[in-house]
């Protein structure tokens, strides 16, 4: 679902993109690792600002993005026009990705999820997309706000998000070897209360 005008100018207030910048993408890279020279794809890429670090941060030669907000993608590609055929932008959903830029399967060598899977209602699906457009030995870098903070009355005072079938961090990461993505020692998850924010590599079950 589309975020409402509040939580859209909180995603994109200085703040947070600072807590984008110099915590969340630096854990991320320290726990999953960068992706010189490969070719990613992000989930509800908002007005591209997370794009951006995908491109810089993390070294991708070419990202794929999607959201499901027009305004926002026509945001985004002002945001990173810069970057030319590197990125390319599209209007469409986490769960179906072919729909939206054609993405087949085993395609990416790494999906970024930034805050965006406790926006859809068939989260599971999303997840299932996530693995089927990575490569084996791809990785999923994930970061997510869970039932914990959701049930929050400020939570649920100030944004709308769907109200059925919400994960926790545990149920948000045990769906994910669901669908061949595991953790390991090198690909760590850290987990809080409020929020779970990992990498996940995919790969064969056993």
């Amino acid at each position: 679902m589309l975020m409402d005008k509040v939580e859209s100018a909180l995603v994109n207030s200085g703040p947070r993109r600072a807590l984008q910048r110099f915590y969340e993408a630096p854990l991320l890279a320290r726990l999953g690792g960068r992706i010189p020279g490969g070719r990613a794809v992000e989930i509800g890429c908002g007005s591209g600002y997370g794009t951006r670090l995908i491109l810089d941060r993390f070294g991708a030669a070419w990202v794929d993005a999607v959201d499901l907000d027009p305004r926002a993608v026509e945001s985004a590609r002002l945001r990173l026009a810069g970057y030319g055929d590197r990125v390319r932008i599209a209007v469409g959903s986490a769960t179906d990705l072919r729909a939206a830029l054609e993405a087949e399967d085993d395609g990416y060598d790494a999906v970024f999820g930034l805050a965006i899977i406790h926006h859809v209602e068939d989260w599971r699906a999303a997840i299932a997309e996530v693995a089927r457009v990575l490569r084996p030995g791809g990785r999923f870098y994930f970061e997510e706000v869970t039932l914990t903070a959701l049930n929050r009355p400020t939570y649920r005072r100030l944004f709308d998000h769907p109200r059925e079938d919400r994960f926790t961090a545990g149920g948000f990461l045990v769906e994910l070897p669901r669908h061949g993505l595991y953790r390991d020692e090198r690909w760590r998850t850290r987990i809080g209360g409020d929020y779970v924010l990992g990498v996940a590599e995919l790969r064969p079950a056993g």
